[in-house]
């Protein structure tokens, strides 16, 4: 036995890999043969409870995934991203209030949140329902259920659980999103008690009218997986919450970021990730699914080509701040629209995303006295609304018929009056999350400073957490 071990130890790696796998395929295939069966398991070794008729395995394998797939945006995607654009002395708070959101939306969100959001109607004005009613979601009979959702009662081949936690992932990036407007200055203690309240008070709500098929779904706006919920809301709560805490020190607002390294790496994890963001929202592995995750690769390359152009036009040189910038932007505005555009408008909606937001950020905000500081407005806000607007025109018919019962089209396509809910829908976001935000804000204010004290912000991590991101002296 010795000399056997001995020569194994001098066989190639390789050979050693290819043995094993070899052994494995060979011990599977006499187990298949031996035993009739393959030795992974079957569904019908489950418990009949566990594969009702109504489930679709492979649909809720693929959401499972795609789930998890945005999960990965917040953590570590976005907390690299940001946190590589901040300023060294700030990193940990910064990828600390990501992290921090994650847990606090998720609490709110299995005690009542969600049901509020997706739930049936709790609350009706007619026949249009807005809001569900804020209920657990905790106990087995509706964790094991088959998904129902809104007031329509619109069922899927899904599990609840399957569907609460794919909608949690994306009530979790949102309030990550908007933290990069107000980075380097607001109170962490505030920042816990806004996280919360915000989630219940506004994206709840938000995602009752657009995803669950609240009163706006019902008038025809649509919002396919989140450019007016997610983006627009992110970008107009990080005005609100940029004037409400106020801007950082003088010293900090024209600072470079300090590891672009990271924000590569971030963005590449967004971008990635951002197939299970679009390519779940048909919730089922279905052919909207493929053409949502083919449309939003597109736009993102589209958005980062136009942006390029730009910058070595009107800057003269590439910058990999402005691509990586270019790419988020992208992947935002095509987000409203990723199931419901053929190609040509994906590639139509990359190009706008590569264009308007730039102008945003590098022409208009500039011009403003609103500390936002990495931009949350620019590549949020525009690039949602730009997304949803686009919406309204390049809607397909031909590519709708594969997510809506009854399949819908834009104005390019005829029907102009989609145009128009899309623009009342956009309107309706912005003011209900600007006010919401702003006021809700001010009542924290009222109980504990929104900023920290100017001498933490000299000082940043060590003062404010008692540690620091990077020990140098290490």
């Amino acid at each position: 036995m010795a000399s056997t071990r001995g020569s194994q130890r001098n066989l190639p790696r390789w050979l050693k890999f290819n043995f094993a796998g070899i052994c494995v395929v060979l011990t599977a295939v006499t187990a298949t043969i031996v035993l009739g069966q393959p030795v992974w398991a079957k569904l019908d070794t489950y418990p009949t409870p566990s594969v009702p008729p109504w489930l679709d395995t492979g649909s809720n394998a693929w959401m499972l995934t795609a789930a998890t797939l945005v999960g990965l945006m917040s953590l570590p995607g976005l907390a690299i991203f940001y946190g590589g654009l901040a300023k060294k002395r700030f990193v940990l708070n910064t990828v600390f209030m990501i992290f921090y959101a994650y847990a606090a939306v998720l609490v709110v969100w299995l005690l009542f949140g969600y049901n509020l959001g997706f739930g049936p109607a709790g609350l009706k004005i007619g026949n249009y329902g807005i809001l569900g009613v804020p209920t657990p979601a905790l106990d087995p009979a509706t964790m094991a259920s088959q998904a129902t959702v809104g007031p329509g009662g619109v069922t899927y081949n899904i599990p609840s659980a399957t569907f609460i936690f794919f909608q949690f992932v994306f009530a979790a990036i949102t309030p990550g999103l908007f933290v990069g407007a107000i980075i380097e200055r607001m109170s962490f203690k505030a920042w816990m008690i806004f996280v919360p309240a915000w989630s219940a008070l506004v994206y709840s709500p938000l995602s009752y009218w657009l995803f669950a098929g609240g009163w706006l779904n019902q008038l025809g706006a649509v919002d396919f997986s989140g450019g007016y919920v997610i983006h627009l809301s992110a970008g107009i709560t990080g005005i609100a919450a940029a004037l409400a805490v106020g801007p950082r020190l003088s010293s900090d607002r024209h600072s470079k970021p300090h590891n672009v390294t990271l924000v590569f790496i971030g963005a590449g994890i967004l971008w990635l990730g951002w197939n299970g963001f679009n390519g779940g929202d048909p919730y089922g592995a279905t052919i909207d699914a493929a053409i949502a995750v083919l449309n939003t690769e597109l736009a993102a390359a589209a958005s980062v080509i136009a942006w390029m152009i730009l910058d070595i036009r009107l800057k003269h040189k590439p910058s990999l701040i402005g691509a990586t910038t270019a790419a988020v932007t992208g992947l935002v505005a095509i987000t409203p629209a990723a199931g419901y555009v053929s190609g040509w408008g994906a590639f139509v909606i990359g190009i706008a995303a590569g264009i308007l937001p730039w102008i945003a950020l590098n022409k208009i905000m500039p011009r403003f006295k609103l500390d936002d500081a990495l931009g949350v407005f620019g590549a949020h806000g525009v690039a949602g609304l730009t997304g949803g607007l686009l919406t309204g025109i390049l809607a397909d018919p031909a590519v709708t018929q594969y997510v809506a019962t009854t399949p819908f089209a834009g104005a390019l396509y005829g029907n102009v009056a989609e145009l128009g809910w899309q623009a009342l829908a956009a309107l309706v976001v912005i003011v209900y999350a600007f006010v919401v935000s702003y006021v809700l804000l001010r009542l924290i204010g009222v109980l504990t400073p929104l900023r920290e004290s100017d001498d933490k912000l000299r000082v940043g991590d060590l003062a404010i957490h008692g540690e620091i991101g990077e020990d140098l002296e290490e």
